[in-house]
């Protein structure tokens, strides 16, 4: 049986990749998980209310766009948070999960050649690993292009050669950023959309972490895009249940931009998307319209980065996260820190390594940290954090 040849070379993925770096070994102490970021803040109890009270909706074929009670909420959330107001029938669109959306907008928008060219899709590197495999499936090439501390951990795609970016078709950019805790500014975000518009390419602004910020609101691509009088259809904004809501395990997020782009990302879900169950699309759009919970759950992660700035704050090289969930914590090593860890301690983190690449011959970026979850309850992550502390930058 003949593998198709984009797929039969990618990197290991990252989880496969620390069972094999650390199943090898005897853990040093009780397990504390702070690899993966999967939200354990109690979620609203009164979703399980909803979905209750739905559950006659189970019966039906769910709407493939989702329920206008969805869409609503959702347009309503928007106009809320970034002062855009977008219309729920046509800029709208309920994903199963963001990941889905992040995926399939480059098969729905990205076009076969441009200027006579493979086409290029740029992505931060470190990355997640949806954009990488979005690009390829779409046969377009992945070129990462570095997020260090020299560039603000967000990356500079104004650097990226004239070449590349007259054949490049989008940009997938995470703000605030996974895993580095970076936000884009509303400079950054206003020199994107324009170099988008001198050299006509998408943006897919991955903006999973908004809500989860110490002081002041992230800014969004939208809303920018919005505030310049740019066309709204250069921009689609992906957004999620899952950390603002503590509802990683209901699969509900959202795809948003103008009425044309949506258009073709709609068509394409009507031949390949999973729609979200319709009970729990009710859920959803009543999580959307609360924010009582997720100002409480933003006080629960602002008390951990408390935590971490007293416990790291005079480590050299550390940096305290503007927003989401990470601590992106520089070590020697990230494989020899994360084995060292798991052998003295019982802790288990993320070599940075693993969500990054080489490029163009420069050494992989991640390599020299080590990413920390701060998604356990608070009395475990001090734990945690300590423990790392004592075994990685003894005093």
């Amino acid at each position: 049986m003949n593998i198709p040849e984009r797929f039969s070379n990618l990197p290991a993925h990252a989880w496969p990749r620390l069972r094999a770096l650390l199943d090898v070994h005897e853990g040093g102490g009780p397990l504390i998980q702070m690899t993966i970021g999967e939200p354990k803040h109690a979620f609203p109890a009164w979703i399980t209310d909803v979905i209750t009270e739905n559950a006659a909706g189970f019966n039906s074929y769910p709407p493939n766009d989702g329920a206008p009670a969805l869409r609503g909420a959702i347009a309503s959330w928007i106009d809320r948070r970034y002062g855009v107001p977008v219309d729920a029938d046509t800029q709208v669109m309920a994903l199963n999960g963001t990941r889905e959306g992040l995926y399939n907008a480059v098969i729905a928008l990205c076009p076969e050649t441009k200027n006579g060219q493979k086409p290029a899709i740029l992505m931060p590197n470190p990355f997640y690993q949806v954009y990488m495999i979005g690009a390829i499936s779409g046969a377009c090439d992945p070129v990462m292009v570095n997020a260090t501390e020299a560039t603000g951990h967000l990356p500079d795609f104004r650097a990226v050669d004239q070449a590349t970016l007259e054949r490049t078709v989008a940009v997938y950019i995470c703000s605030p950023a996974n895993p580095q805790g970076a936000v884009a500014s509303r400079e950054y975000w206003q020199d994107l959309i324009r170099l988008a518009q001198k050299h006509d390419f998408l943006i897919f602004a991955d903006e999973c972490y908004s809500e989860i910020y110490r002081d002041t609101p992230p800014v969004g691509a939208l809303q920018v895009a919005h505030e310049m009088g740019a066309d709204l259809n250069r921009v689609v904004i992906f957004h999620s249940l899952s950390k603002r809501s503590n509802l990683p395990g209901l699969r509900s997020g959202f795809c948003a931009s103008g009425a044309d782009t949506m258009r073709e990302i709609k068509q394409l879900r009507n031949y390949a998307g999973a729609p979200l169950p319709l009970p729990l699309q009710i859920a959803a759009a009543a999580a959307w319209e609360d924010e009582s919970h997720v100002i409480e759950n933003r006080g629960l992660y602002a008390e951990k980065f408390e935590i971490a700035d007293r416990i790291f704050g005079n480590v050299a090289g550390y940096k305290s996260p503007d927003a989401g969930f990470f601590l992106w914590l520089p070590v020697e090593d990230d494989e020899e820190a994360a084995v060292k860890l798991w052998r003295e301690t019982g802790v288990k983190v993320l070599p940075g390594g693993y969500l990054a690449q080489d490029v163009s011959g420069a050494e992989n970026p991640g390599k020299k940290y080590i990413r920390v979850a701060l998604v356990a309850p608070k009395d475990e992550t001090e734990r945690g954090l300590q423990a790392i502390r004592d075994c990685l930058y003894p005093v």
